[in-house]
C-alpha cells in the first residue's frame, strides 16, 4: 500500500468513525428544531454551531455523511457485481450475447450520466433508493468494460484452454483464471466510483430533486446554507469541507492503487 493510499484510507476511516459515532457524543436529533438557538456559532454546547432552524450541525453533518457513505457503498457493490458478471458473460457467452450487452451499454451511454440520473430522480423526488438505482445503472458500465476486456484476452490463453480440456466448469475457470486478473483492477474503479456516487447525490441536492428536507444531505445543506454565508460563513463551509474531504479520501485511495 502506497503512502498516498494510506493517507486516503486513514482519512476515510476518520470520516467513517465520525459518521457512525459522532451522533453518540451529543444528545439530540438531526431534524429537531430549536428556534432559540438559530445560527449559533460553534461553542461548548453546539460544537459545530446550529443552522437557520436551530438544528445541531454536529449531528446533521454526521447524518449527512452516513447517507453519502451508504450511497457510495451500495452503488459500488451493486455496480461491481452487475458489471463483472455481465463482462464475463459477454466475453464467454457467444457473439450474440456480447453484441446484445454491447448495444445495451451504447444505449445507456447515449445520454450523459448525470442527465440519466436526473430523469430517474425526477420520477420519485427525494427517494434514496431511486437515486441508488439510477447511479448504479450508470456505474456498472466501467466494471463491464474492464471485465470484458480482461476476460476476452484470457479466454485465448493456454491456461484457460488447458482447464477447459481437463473438463473444469465455468465457475472454476472464473475463480482460477478470470477473477485473479480482474480483481486488482476493480479497486481503482471502486474508489473513483464511490466519489462519483457521492458527488452525483450532492449535485441532485443542488437542484432540489435529490434527498428532501428535513433529511440531512451534503448537497442540499450547501444550498440551504448559502443565503446565510455572510451572517454565518462557517455554516456554509462545513458541508463543503466535509464533501471535499470524503471525495479526496476516495481519490487518494484510487490514485494510490495505480502508482
Amino acid at each position: 500500500m502506497s503512502s498516498t493510499q494510506k493517507t486516503g484510507a486513514g482519512l476515510l476511516l476518520l470520516l467513517v468513525t465520525y459518521a457512525i459515532f459522532g451522533p453518540m457524543l451529543q444528545n439530540g436529533d438531526a431534524t429537531a428544531q430549536d428556534l432559540n438557538h438559530i445560527l449559533t456559532s460553534p461553542n461548548s454546547e453546539f460544537w459545530l454551531g446550529t443552522d437557520h432552524f436551530g438544528r445541531n450541525m454536529w449531528i446533521r453533518l454526521a447524518d449527512a455523511l452516513q447517507l453519502s457513505l451508504m450511497m457510495a457503498a451500495l452503488c459500488v457493490l451493486t455496480s461491481a457485481v452487475i458489471g463483472v458478471t455481465a463482462g464475463v458473460l459477454a466475453a464467454t457467452g457467444g457473439r450474440w450475447l456480447d453484441r446484445g450487452l454491447d448495444a445495451l451499454v451504447t444505449m445507456i451511454l447515449a445520454l450523459p450520466g448525470l442527465v440519466l440520473v436526473l430523469i430517474f430522480a425526477a420520477i420519485v423526488p427525494g427517494s434514496f433508493w431511486m437515486l441508488y438505482v439510477a447511479i448504479s445503472l450508470i456505474q456498472w458500465i466501467e466494471y463491464f468494460r474492464v471485465s470484458r476486456a480482461i476476460t476476452q484476452r484470457l479466454t485465448r490463453s493456454p491456461e484457460v484452454q488447458s482447464s477447459k480440456l481437463m473438463g473444469f466448469g465455468q465457475w472454476y475457470i472464473f475463480r482460477r483464471h478470470y477473477w485473479p486478473a480482474i480483481a486488482p483492477q476493480l479497486f481503482t474503479i471502486a474508489a473513483f466510483g464511490a466519489a462519483n456516487a457521492i458527488l452525483m447525490m450532492a449535485s441532485l441536492g443542488f437542484v432540489y430533486v435529490g434527498i428532501q428536507p428535513p433529511l440531512a444531505e451534503l448537497g442540499l445543506m450547501i444550498v440551504e446554507h448559502f443565503p446565510y454565508y455572510s451572517d454565518a460563513p462557517w455554516l456554509l463551509a462545513q458541508p463543503l469541507l466535509l464533501l471535499a474531504l470524503v471525495v479526496l479520501a476516495c481519490h487518494l485511495m484510487g490514485r494510490g492503487r495505480t502508482q
